[in-house]
């Protein structure tokens, strides 16, 4: 079964008893341990988890196995956030960090993140390495029990809220009298969102605050047609937002005062522009080549570089090691910030909407419609076409060339940053994605006005399908 472990964007996923199986996470552990191995003094490997079914009998296989291999484990009893678990990489100086996580995938999936000593994502190159030694491992894993007293474990909590504190202005939220909705979604967040804001003063109000290991029986993702219990809860208080965050609270979902939810797209930019205002960070902006160009414009705005990434936050989070950036995002929901972790964050997506909104006073609608009188509207859309295999074949081959037009628009320029992203002549662009996983192409599309949105749409779907 070796063969079915493989590390794509976001680590190594599979459904729990088909292929995420007790053998193949011994098989990757040992494969991640071999790594680690390779690299320098001390040995030492934070285990944890999101609160998905077995995720504790998960980690405890996990500590046996590093320590059979003369690596320590250092474990996170309780569910954590991936942020959290990144943070706790770069405090405690370990060798990197295994975390069982599917994050916004259906309950029936579990995966494993491996994060590196400086608390990014695994690279290719390293991830490369970890499959090799998966491939090399004849299966004969060692595997230690735990001292007397149990391995080493750690509380990731307290020096992770107390960074976010550093980082948010939780005062002005107070201060602003604001109310807030939070919906961890039964995941890793629950605990941390609000118990920031409570202690900060902040009104605020939880649903779905508590262990579901089915996730309300779909996929913990903090999007639109999931979020009506928090919208429900939001006109109940009279909330001015509502925050959620997914499975392992890497992603987040943002509602608008007056229920609408407004697209991680707008997000991202909305929050470069308000950190730029506020923080007079000047030193550039990420985002991933399927983002909206809201940001190229604002960039522009704002006199700032732009780095263009192929998808993927681990290159997002190079870019913030390197100080390059003050804010780096990507359309999925993926957000971090200058000073802190190189690996998505929605927990601090959150708490600075929430400054946002009580600093600037004004509904996110508002805010998004003066950003598009500064710079510009953009309409973005992200939309799944399944393919044949014969039109998977056609398309694959399709995609090598370099289209002049479109739908009997004019293609201005072609980049092949990751997929294949066609700019159009009013500013317009549609990028394709091939799955690398499933038979589908992801078609991202952005018009620049609502009513082009629909034809442009159109002129993407017909692309792939003829």
């Amino acid at each position: 079964m070796s063969t079915a472990i493989k590390f794509g964007t976001s680590g190594w996923r599979a459904i729990v008893a088909d292929e995420f199986t007790v053998a193949n996470i011994r098989l990757a552990v040992a494969g991640i341990a071999a790594y680690v191995k390779t690299q320098p003094q001390p040995h030492r490997v934070l285990v944890g988890r999101d609160p998905r079914f077995l995720g504790e009998a998960f980690v405890a296989e996990a500590a046996r196995v590093l320590a059979g291999a003369g690596v320590t484990p250092i474990i996170i009893p309780d569910a954590a956030p991936t942020p959290a678990i990144a943070y706790a990489v770069r405090t405690f100086k370990t060798s990197g960090a295994i975390n069982f996580t599917a994050s916004h995938n259906p309950p029936e999936y579990n995966g494993i993140k491996f994060s590196t000593h400086d608390g990014a994502p695994a690279l290719p190159e390293v991830t490369k390495q970890i499959e090799a030694a998966i491939a090399a491992n004849s299966g004969d894993i060692p595997n230690a029990n735990p001292p007397e007293g149990g391995f080493e474990t750690v509380d990731v909590k307290p020096a992770f809220l107390s960074r976010l504190a550093e980082l948010v202005d939780l005062k002005a939220i107070a201060k602003s009298g604001i109310k807030v909705v939070y919906d961890p979604f039964w995941g890793a967040g629950r605990g941390y969102s609000c118990h920031i804001l409570r202690q900060a003063g902040v009104t605020v109000e939880t649903v779905h605050d508590y262990r579901d290991v089915l996730f309300g029986g779909h996929a913990p993702e903090p999007d639109d047609h999931l979020l009506g219990e928090c919208k429900e809860k939001m006109k109940q208080i009279g909330a001015q937002i509502g925050i959620a965050t997914d499975g392992d609270a890497d992603r987040f979902g943002i509602v608008d005062e007056d229920g609408t939810f407004i697209q991680p797209n707008y997000i991202v930019a909305l929050l470069f522009d308000y950190l730029v205002e506020t923080r007079g960070w000047k030193n550039g902006v990420a985002k991933s080549v399927a983002t909206t160009n809201l940001v190229n414009a604002l960039a522009e705005y704002h006199k700032v570089p732009l780095y263009e990434t192929p998808v993927g936050f681990k290159y997002i989070g190079e870019l913030i090691i390197a100080d390059k950036i003050a804010i780096g995002g990507e359309e999925s929901a993926g957000l971090t910030i200058r000073g802190h972790v190189p690996e998505k964050d929605g927990i601090i997506a959150g708490l600075l909407v929430a400054e946002m909104v009580a600093v600037r006073g004004k509904s996110l609608g508002v805010q998004l419609r003066e950003l598009f009188a500064k710079v510009g509207s953009f309409y973005p859309v992200r939309e799944n076409f399944r393919l044949t295999p014969e039109l998977k074949a056609a398309f694959t081959e399709k995609l090598k060339a370099d289209p002049t037009e479109l739908s009997g628009r004019k293609v201005t320029s072609v980049v092949r940053t990751d997929g294949l992203k066609l700019i159009l002549e009013d500013g317009s662009w549609v990028c394709y994605r091939l799955s690398g996983t499933e038979p589908v192409v992801r078609a991202y599309t952005e018009a620049r006005s609502e009513k082009d949105m629909e034809s442009l749409k159109t002129a993407a779907e017909k692309f792939v399908m003829s």
